[in-house]
């Protein structure tokens, strides 16, 4: 201020400044400064022409007869608007642009404001820290040591992160470039969906249990930002907005140096008794810039508790919300500390889901259109709806219809077996019976016929590992008997390390197996022979079919073909010599009709 008065001093030869009492504004309000270098300060003098009106001044602005008309000032006098830099479309640093003004906390000079981040393209929550108005009584008639120590507690918290808090991405301290000079610092938070408490509760109260789980998700931030040793600032009602799905966040950032973790504990309550009541109990200014009605109180001064105001408040949320307010009755303690009422808001909603299968108790509030259990007068009566009886008369048309067509195949089926097809039956003579059938064993020397099984794979089967040599096991089933596949060496023979290790064959379906046959190099492995549902099958889901020591060379298994299988596990117990065994080939072959 003391530069523009300097400068409008050294231009007095040119543009004499009008006294305060002439002007009737303050000089400290007239940012007058240098005309532009496109204007020369004669043509300034000069009056008006048709295409450059002289702008229209207010009554307080007008010339008096103590100033000649020559000598005005030629800079346009700014207004108190333009002076403040806070209106809808101005900006903050080459950055955020204001659009809404959402509210304001005089108590801690702050306005809340729903901003846009130009360079993310998103909306952001903006708390200003407006410059006090000079009073001489005041140590800080400004407010810097008041807005400086707010930047610095918002500093502090910038590494805090909860659920229940908006998230805190831009500080601007004072100085900071593009900041209007009204303004001392500015906390830039992530915007928060949803309505305000004043929108939230418009309608009518909120169930008791939604309040419970609105002010849970709040009240763990702030039991988090005490333990930090942070405080919220949750004790205002503009500052708090309610989400789409229900929860209760601080939105606006900033909180007075004043405030304590006590307060935060009675905005708290504060919040839960306004869910349920539809008025704020703390301070009655503060609830009337909301929007809010101001809470009842007693002759005594007392707060009348929600279940006085609204009957079927549940008890542990009466005795809740006054306890945190501070307006426990005698019997009664205080809630003194977030983490308290936290936990007793957990179990509140925690009942509630358990009972949810019930019909909630009737509080006073209409049920939400998406509440499983609706009020019965709150229905709509569609007994005279035109279009549900045009529906009914429609499914009951169908109905009869389906009910025909049954009725009829009934009556066909019941005709043909008792009426049949109405022509003399048959009987056929005695000579013509034809015996029972029945399973007579192969004549000696006569077998089944077989055919080999064709399109077999197989895999190792090894339930307590990665298998043996697993790339190497396709080779007994390639057609050469002098490609192997071998088990590793093991040390201790089995089940010392494992049970044992198998080969798991699969068919591309389900085949009457009558013989397999193995080749083998490795006398004395016993292999149990055994069917699986399937080739990822755990081995106790496998039914073994038969034992069989394998010789030097080839060893023929007969198997029971009755049953079809389209796995077949060979589950080496017993390993060869070296305690290591080796398969060179194995063929199955199928029972042929």
């Amino acid at each position: 201020m003391s530069g523009q008065t300097d400068e409008r001093a050294a231009r007095t030869d040119v543009h004499p400044e009008p006294r305060p009492e002439a002007t009737g504004r303050h000089p400290s309000l007239d940012p007058a400064g240098p005309p532009t270098s496109s204007t020369p300060a004669a043509a300034t003098d000069a009056a008006p022409s048709p295409e450059h009106p002289e702008p229209h001044r207010p009554a307080e602005e007008q010339p008096t007869a103590a100033v000649p008309a020559q000598s005005r000032p030629t800079e346009r006098i700014t207004t108190g608007r333009d002076v403040l830099g806070t209106a809808a479309g101005s900006q903050l640093t080459d950055r955020y642009v204001l659009r809404q003004r959402i509210g304001s906390d005089p108590g801690a000079g702050a306005e809340f404001w729903r901003a846009e981040d130009t360079v993310l393209r998103r909306p952001v929550g903006v708390t200003l820290l407006r410059r006090l108005p000079a009073d001489d009584r005041s140590d800080d008639p400004e407010g810097t040591a008041r807005a400086g120590e707010m930047i610095v507690r918002a500093l502090r918290s910038g590494c805090f992160e909860h659920t229940g808090s908006a998230r805190l991405l831009d500080v601007l301290s004072p100085g900071t470039h593009g900041v209007p000079a009204d303004v001392l610092g500015a906390a830039v938070a992530e915007w928060v969906p949803g309505r305000s408490l004043a929108e939230t509760v418009a309608e009518g109260p909120v169930r008791a249990q939604r309040a419970a789980h609105a002010v849970e998700s709040l009240a763990a931030a702030a039991t988090e930002a005490h333990q930090h040793g942070l405080v919220l600032g949750c004790d205002h009602p503009q500052r708090v907005r309610i989400t789409p799905d229900g929860r209760a966040m601080l939105a606006f950032l900033l909180p007075r140096p004043s405030v304590s973790a006590a307060d935060d504990v009675r905005g708290l309550g504060g919040l839960l008794y306004c869910l349920l009541t539809r008025r704020w109990p703390l301070s009655v200014a503060d609830a009337a810039r909301a929007g809010l009605v101001a809470a009842d109180r007693t002759p005594a001064g007392r707060l009348r508790s929600p279940s006085q105001l609204r009957p079927g408040v549940p008890l542990e949320l009466d005795t809740l919300c006054m306890g945190a307010l501070g307006q426990g009755g005698e019997g009664w303690g205080r809630v003194h500390t977030a983490a308290a009422l936290h936990r007793m808001l957990v179990d509140v909603v925690a009942e509630d889901a358990d009972q949810a299968l019930f019909p909630p108790v009737q509080d006073g509030a209409p049920s939400d259109p998406d509440d499983v259990w609706q009020d019965s007068d709150h229905l709509p009566d569609s007994r005279n709806d035109p279009q549900r009886r045009r529906n009914l008369r429609m499914g009951l048309a169908v109905l009869g219809v389906g009910v025909l067509v049954v009725l009829g195949y009934l009556g066909v089926q019941v005709g043909t077996l008792f009426g049949g097809s109405g022509e003399p039956p048959v009987v056929l003579p005695p000579a013509a019976t034809v015996p029972a059938q029945t399973q007579a064993p192969p004549a000696p020397g006569t077998g089944v016929a077989a055919a080999p099984v064709q399109q077999v794979s197989a895999q190792v089967f090894d339930p307590t590992g990665n298998g043996d040599n697993p790339d190497t096991v396709d080779r007994v089933v390639d057609g050469d008997p002098a490609t192997t596949w071998a088990t590793s060496q093991y040390f201790q023979p089995f089940p010392a390390l494992k049970p044992g290790i198998g080969i798991m064959a699969s068919f591309d379906s389900p085949q009457p197996v009558t013989k397999l046959t193995i080749e083998s190099a490795t006398p004395g492995t016993v292999v149990e022979v055994r069917s699986a549902p399937s080739e990822d099958a755990s081995l106790e889901q496998t039914r073994p079919i038969t034992t069989v020591t394998l010789e030097g060379g080839e060893t023929v298994v007969p198997l029971d073909g009755a049953r079809p299988t389209g796995n077949v596990l060979l589950w080496i117990t017993t390993l060869g010599s070296g305690n290591q065994s080796e398969v060179g080939e194995i063929s199955f072959e199928r029972a042929v009709q």
